[in-house]
């Protein structure tokens, strides 16, 4: 007979879903972040919100959490998830692209900021190195806020999302060095109070540095050799199981790797995300560890509020404020100042400065890390986390703020400074590699037609990344794969052997994009009709063009003119096809549906700058 459960192990969990279940929807609704309502969440079942009034009224213990370190590992695993994410945004090519903003503008703003931070800090009597670390952990501004809050605005392709974007990126790097340098201080700080002299602590900085560099290194090589293969036999098995199993065995064997080479888990797992950027399973894995980022990063950002004291902030609301304001303006000016130095035009300068002003979610890693070696005050790294959590609270409102700089006539920018970031979009999604897909993808390729394709036989997507093609292992009738695969896209080709998956993909397209061309293969006319009913542009039978097909060689082979071979073949499709949609009308119209496949190609091919 199972033992007894004790309900208490389970109650910080059961706190947290019900802020992830009940109260993001409502932050939603009320249009708020639910990132910035995790933190006020925090904040109020924390141990200075009613944790504090638990003595009083026994009954809010059942309700608050007073132990912060019962949720710390997992909050930790938290930006071990969003570092991994962050590495498998990183490519060459987006850093080739806006290579003038990132490694321009972006140490510009960051040193910039640090360095302002810091000589504040000083002149307030803090160490030299206790005011170099606040000024690198109030610098830096919070990807995940400011990535999401850009994408619910869709503006992530404006150039006030790529200016941001650019900086993020810079930051993102940044932060990997910022903690090794903070260990390395730490080291230092500690053996030279153990007694040793400074030439000794030099030594042990440098066995550290050598360390964390041959950790990085082993798992670099190692992913080289491992990675690509691991997931081709997982793929093969084609169990989703399996596969989000081996996902997290990287995440977390990097992760610990890194953790044993002397440096934090989050910069084993962003190496991670980097070394699978490159390869074909790219996609599907974004798609499965979505979920699990989001689920950890709230946990995270439900920890940074609990360590909000509300009670100190109302005694001491005044310092407070003004240390607010005066971190937002000084980000804020240094970064506008920063950006129209770099050629951006002030309504882009003003308002990616406004929503970089706050800080970020690593200033609570950057001053944690401080803390493990008492490099930072406690009070001084209460502060700044109280100036950190609060700020990052006003990313929404900074942006709404930005929105009315929008109207102001922006001046064009040079490209060869922020390209567009669509010039390497796909403008085809191919749903299935197999001989058909592959068919589709070399007339795209004959007529200079950007695409991407799916399939989810690893061996295929293998063979194709070894030609060179951008085809990624990924299931696209899954809806979170779907909905990043469909971004720029004009026109879906659903290719896949299975008809319930191609009506999936069908109806799951037609309701995110009304605009889309979709183009599905049918087995025969009754399954047409019901791809036309689920929303598709054009439905084309397998049965019904073989016969055509079939019915086109006879005629040539009999003696009649290819000309008029073709055009009768041409009619008896068109009315085929008109007979078909007439008895199956879809249930989601396009608001073009006489637009077909070849009219996108041809408007993109208009549109190539080339």
């Amino acid at each position: 007979m199972a033992g007894a459960v004790d309900p208490k192990i389970f109650k910080e969990a059961l706190i947290v879903l019900a802020a992830t279940a009940v109260v993001a929807p409502v932050f939603h609704r009320l249009k708020v972040s639910p990132l910035v309502g995790f933190i006020l969440v925090g904040a109020a079942v924390g141990p200075y919100g009613f944790g504090a009034l638990a003595a009083q009224a026994p009954w809010l213990s059942a309700v608050t959490i007073t132990d912060t370190e019962a949720i710390a590992p997992v909050a930790e695993l938290g930006v071990v998830f969003l570092l991994f994410m962050i590495g498998l945004e990183l490519s060459f090519e987006r850093l080739k692209m806006m290579r003038r903003l990132v490694f321009g503008l972006g140490p510009t703003q960051l040193f910039g900021c640090a360095a302002v931070i810091a000589l504040a800090a000083w002149l307030l009597g803090l160490s030299p190195v206790a005011a170099a670390v606040l000024g690198v952990a109030l610098g830096v501004s919070s990807t995940a806020l400011i990535v999401q809050t850009l994408a619910e605005a869709k503006k992530t392709a404006a150039p006030v999302g790529r200016a941001s974007f650019a900086v993020l990126l810079f930051q993102d790097l940044a932060v990997v060095p910022i903690l090794l340098v903070v260990s390395m201080l730490g080291a230092n700080a500690a053996s030279i109070a153990g007694g040793e002299s400074g030439g000794a602590a030099l030594g042990h900085i440098g066995v550290g540095l050598l360390q964390a560099i041959a950790g990085i290194a082993a798992i670099v090589v190692a992913g080289r050799l491992l990675l690509r293969p691991l997931f081709r036999q997982v793929a093969r098995a084609g169990s989703p199981e399996l596969f989000m199993a081996a996902c997290l065995l990287v995440i977390l064997g990097a992760g610990l790797a890194a953790a044993a080479a002397g440096v934090s888990m989050a910069l084993g797992a962003l190496v991670a995300g980097v070394l699978l950027a490159e390869t074909e399973y790219r996609r599907q894995i974004e798609a499965l560890i979505e979920p699990f980022k989001g689920l950890l990063l709230a946990v995270f950002l439900i920890g940074v509020g609990m360590g909000v004291d509300l009670a100190g902030v109302a005694r001491n609301f005044w310092t407070v404020a003004a240390g607010a304001v005066g971190l937002l303006v000084v980000k804020a000016a240094v970064t506008a100042l920063g950006a129209r130095a770099f050629g951006l035009p002030w309504p882009v300068a003003l308002r990616s400065a406004l929503i970089l002003a706050p800080a970020s979610e690593f200033s609570f890693v950057i001053l944690g890390a401080a803390a493990v070696y008492g490099l930072v005050p406690a009070e001084a790294s209460s502060y700044a986390l109280t100036l950190a959590a609060l700020t990052m609270a006003l990313v929404p409102v900074l942006w709404q703020v930005s929105e009315r700089l929008e109207r102001r006539q922006t001046r064009t920018i040079d490209p060869a400074l922020l390209p567009p970031e669509t010039s390497t979009a796909a403008t085809v999604l191919i749903a299935g590699y197999g001989r058909v897909g592959e068919v589709v993808a070399r007339l795209c390729d004959a007529h200079a037609i950007a695409y991407a394709a799916y399939d989810t036989d690893a061996d295929v997507v293998a063979r194709a990344r070894r030609a060179g093609k951008p085809v990624y292992f990924g299931d696209v009738s899954k809806p979170d794969l779907l909905a990043s695969a469909l971004e720029g896209v004009r026109a879906v080709v659903v290719t896949m052997d299975s008809p319930r998956a191609v009506g999936d993909v069908v109806a799951a397209a037609r309701a995110r994009r009304a605009d889309l061309v979709i183009v599905a293969r049918a087995r025969d006319a009754r399954d047409a009709g019901r791809l036309y009913r689920l929303g598709a542009t054009d439905a084309v039978p397998d049965t019904v063009e073989a016969s055509l097909q079939l019915a086109e060689t006879v005629l040539v082979d009999v003696g009649v003119p290819m000309g008029h071979a073709i055009a009768s073949i041409h009619d008896v499709r068109a009315e085929m096809r008109n007979s078909i949609q007439k008895h199956a009308p879809p249930t989601i119209s396009p608001p073009r549906p006489q637009r077909r496949l070849r009219d996108a190609l041809s408007a993109a091919k208009d549109d190539d700058p080339a």
